[in-house]
């Protein structure tokens, strides 16, 4: 395998395998990231994601599989691995009838970090807390909430970031700040694997990956992702398009039919087939015309989704 330092990687793992009560919720997974990079991970609950990234991260011991994080053993080292990473959970976690600055003491404490004080310090300027730092975790907004969580995760510095749909019942506001802070953490150097629902959040990471019931069925850049999936997409702007979609549903060479308001987006892999199911359509009336657009990440996304077979079954 090449090694971290030569080849740059902050991960490089192959073959990552889990299962719990005999289902197989890991199957045959291989990824790489490079140090400074985000890596999105994007699929259906129940999918794997998570126990993907902690078997990534050294948080759980895989069943199967080989590589390196952070320079250890996945295998053997997780221990070494687990003191670089910082774990941010969907679920607010910390001491509601405490302040800002009293949470983050207490996580300083309990982890025995040393110069706790200046980690504090240092921490609540890092993340524009030093203003709240008296206010009540209990009386903060959901977007405050998550930079209290976000602040305690990167105190001990570490140089792996877990993010586990970090920004779920977040305003629009708040979830661009908090992103505009994990790019600053990025560019210094911090590795950050991130699981998300969110389009707009995937499309601002490096390069992500789509695993689905797991398997990872695709990587690279959302450029990358969205060309390799071999869609063609039309768009249809009339205000019948809830019918149309219905009648659509079905035909050659349609695999998507999507409503956006009076814009109906249809996408398929055949486009001939796909071409010709819509001039037939507009034929039989009320007519229509249509025309050429590209294929969105969301729109791959829910193909894949389709595609997948839900291991549960």
């Amino acid at each position: 395998m090449t090694g971290v330092a030569s080849a740059g990687l902050a991960i490089d793992v192959t073959g990552l395998t889990k299962s719990f009560g005999g289902r197989k919720v890991v199957d045959d997974v291989s990824v790489q990231v490079r140090r400074g990079e985000i890596m999105g991970f994007l699929g259906p609950n129940g999918s794997g994601k998570t126990t993907t990234i902690r078997m990534l991260c050294g948080l759980l011991v895989p069943d199967a599989g080989e590589g390196t994080c952070l320079g250890h053993d996945v295998l053997r080292e997780s221990e070494e691995i687990r003191r670089n990473v910082g774990y941010m959970t969907q679920k607010f976690s910390f001491y509601e009838d405490l302040t800002i600055a009293e949470n983050l003491a207490f996580v300083a404490r309990v982890f025995e970090m040393d110069d706790r004080r200046g980690r504090v310090e240092r921490t609540l300027e890092r993340l524009g807390l030093q203003a709240r730092r008296h206010q009540l975790a209990g009386s903060l907004s959901g977007g405050w909430k998550q930079r209290l969580a976000l602040a305690a995760c990167i105190m001990h510095e570490p140089r792996l970031l877990l993010l586990d749909e970090p920004t779920a019942g977040v305003d629009p506001k708040a979830r661009r700040d908090f992103w505009d802070e994990i790019h600053e953490l990025a560019s210094d150097g911090m590795t950050v694997l991130v699981s998300t629902h969110y389009m707009d959040e995937a499309e601002r990471c490096h390069r992500i990956a789509y695993v689905a019931y797991g398997r990872k069925l695709t990587e690279g850049t959302v450029d990358e992702v969205v060309a390799g999936a071999g869609l063609h997409t039309f768009t249809i702007d009339t205000p019948g398009a809830g019918t149309l979609a219905r009648r659509l549903q079905g035909r050659p060479g349609v695999d998507l039919v999507a409503p956006f308001g009076t814009v109906l987006h249809v996408s398929g892999r055949d486009e001939a087939a796909l071409r010709a199911s819509l001039d037939a359509l507009a034929a039989e009336g009320p007519a229509f015309t249509y025309a050429a657009d590209k294929p969105t990440l969301e729109d791959v996304f829910i193909l894949l989704m389709n595609r997948s077979e839900d291991n549960f079954s």
